[in-house]
């Protein structure tokens, strides 16, 4: 720690921009107390992270380690943006390869603590062999955290979970009713993950390694929304849980011609539609939904009756050969009711449109955090990952409304999208979420709030560091 206390902190997400956007707004509200911050990933998703607003660039260091290139890996890729949903693993086994330059960077740069996220779980023995202090940072949700379990259970070696049932109830260490837990054909999708194979070490195992090695957890949450669940993480754990805040995205509009133009035609468009009437699609830069589910979603925002903007990606990186396609005449028969983009778009400058009521999404946690930021009426479609967990706890808190649809295989009808759409937008039914996503937004939104949120977690860090300090001079 130098002399006048400010510390020098090493950032370390995983290769999913849903992580890597959360660590660098967490950068961003750590640089403003001027500490230092070096933020490491791969060259390709450095250079594609939002610009910094000027006056934090002193503080901010962006460390390119080059991905090492494996087999079955795509050229060139190194997000999982850039890759199908089965080429994922070959991703974690490339960032594994990334231990040895990251220690070789640690031992050099000689940070006071190191923030990492689940996947490097063997950085933990690193940091300690170094002395430099380590925290898990989640950007998953402290419900999430809990539910996943203890490290024994994480790493196998008691009440270990091996059916995807045993996922569909929630786990016996939590003390309250919940009905947190994933549904069947959510487990389903991501069971490969979750278990790992011959190739690949399991999420699980790298979870509970992570948090085994771990001096402290800080968890993207806020101790007004889920109390009861960042209380299950520390009990379980025996180590403190510190939230962080929920971390709403900041943009700094640093121009840039070709995205200004596009921009300007979808808000010429946004312009014309009535205050608060438009439904915003979108399910993040990884769930991509299946043609039969594309065509149930595009002829229920049709038969909805509402204006929608739908971003929509119909292909995860250039080696997904599984492209999907709109309904037959769908594009024509919604014009100027609908826009559809398939490339890029400002989610941010979009939700905070005021013709944007409501947003259809995959309930990832960065796309909930926005939404509620810019108070928009949540309807949630899940997909992959911590997604159904996340329902799950807005459920819960009547903070979201779910399609309904088949447990066991997912599907859900045309009807059933018109319908919850209808019901959020419109109807004096709904009317419970339109006004949930306002509440929500004191405790998500507020700037204030969450400056709180990043001086309690240096606080510790620093009287942790002091610690840590004193006891090697003993």
């Amino acid at each position: 720690m130098a002399e006048n206390g400010k510390l020098h902190i090493v950032m370390f997400p995983w290769l999913a921009f849903g992580h890597m956007i959360p660590y660098l707004e967490l950068t961003k509200l750590i640089a403003q107390k001027g500490h230092k911050i070096s933020f490491v990933s791969t060259p390709r998703n450095i250079d594609r992270l939002p610009k910094l607003p000027p006056n934090l660039s002193p503080f901010i260091d962006f460390v390119k380690l080059p991905l090492p290139h494996i087999e079955n890996l795509p050229e060139n890729a190194e997000a999982t943006i850039d890759v199908p949903y089965d080429k994922v693993k070959y991703l974690k086994i490339a960032y594994d390869g990334l231990k040895e330059p990251m220690m070789q960077f640690l031992k050099t740069s000689s940070p006071d603590c190191v923030f990492y996220d689940f996947a490097p779980y063997w950085l933990g023995s690193i940091a300690v062999e170094l002395n430099i202090s380590s925290i898990f940072f989640s950007i998953f949700t402290a419900a999430f955290l809990a539910f996943i379990g203890p490290v024994p259970v994480l790493k196998g070696t008691e009440d270990a979970r091996t059916t995807p049932e045993d996922f569909t109830v929630p786990p016996k260490w939590v003390p309250f009713e919940s009905t947190v837990a994933f549904r069947l054909f959510e487990i389903k999708r991501i069971f490969d993950s979750v278990t790992g194979d011959e190739d690949n070490i399991s999420d699980l195992y790298r979870f509970g390694a992570t948090i085994e090695g771990c001096d402290v957890l800080a968890v993207r949450s806020c101790s007004d929304f889920e109390p009861e669940w960042l209380k299950v993480v520390e009990e379980i754990h025996g180590k403190p849980a510190i939230p962080v805040g929920q971390l709403p995205t900041t943009a700094f509009d640093g121009s840039d011609g070709d995205k200004d133009d596009e921009w300007r035609g979808m808000k010429d468009w946004l312009d014309k539609q009535v205050k608060g009437s438009v439904v915003y699609v979108a399910f993040g830069s990884e769930a991509k939904p299946s043609q039969a589910e594309l065509t149930e979603i595009a002829l229920g925002l049709e038969l909805s009756g509402l204006p929608f903007f739908w971003v929509l990606r119909k292909q995860r990186g250039s080696a997904d050969t599984e492209l999907i396609k709109l309904p037959e005449g769908f594009e024509e028969r919604t014009k100027g009711r609908g826009w559809v983009c398939t490339s890029w778009a400002p989610q941010l400058k979009i939700l905070s449109h005021d013709s944007v009521g409501g947003f259809l999404t995959h309930s990832g946690w960065s796309s909930v955090v926005e939404a509620i930021q810019f108070e928009r009426a949540l309807i949630l479609l899940t997909f992959l990952a911590d997604q159904g967990l996340n329902a799950r706890l807005l459920e819960e808190k009547n903070g979201a409304y779910s399609i309904p649809r088949n447990y066991t295989d997912g599907s859900f009808t045309r009807n059933s999208v018109a319908e919850s759409l209808s019901l959020v937008m419109l109807e004096e039914e709904g009317k419970i979420y339109r006004e949930k996503v306002k509440e929500l937004k004191e405790l998500f939104g507020d700037r204030d709030r969450q400056e709180g949120y990043v001086d309690n977690l240096l606080d510790y860090l620093q009287s942790h560091r002091r610690h840590k300090t004193k006891d090697q001079g003993n």
